[in-house]
């Protein structure tokens, strides 16, 4: 079964992103879908804003933080 480029573009835009995570790992070898834990430092009114939210939604604070940079 053969696709046809308007089909081939139609899977393409669907899973763009996975499509360049993928051209990532063949350049890089780095996995950006993994998670990996790392250390930083916040200010402890930052630390309880996290905390007020992470109640509020029931996410993981990692979660959040992870959200608000997508955003940007």
């Amino acid at each position: 079964m053969s696709l046809g480029n308007r089909e081939i573009k139609r899977i393409f835009n669907k899973y763009k992103q996975s499509f360049i995570e993928l051209e990532h790992y063949d350049r890089t070898r780095e996995i950006l879908w993994r998670r990996k834990r790392i250390d930083f430092t916040l200010a402890q009114r930052t630390i309880n804003k996290l905390k007020k939210i992470r109640d509020k939604t029931g996410k993981p604070m990692s979660h959040i933080v992870e959200e608000l940079v997508q955003k940007v």
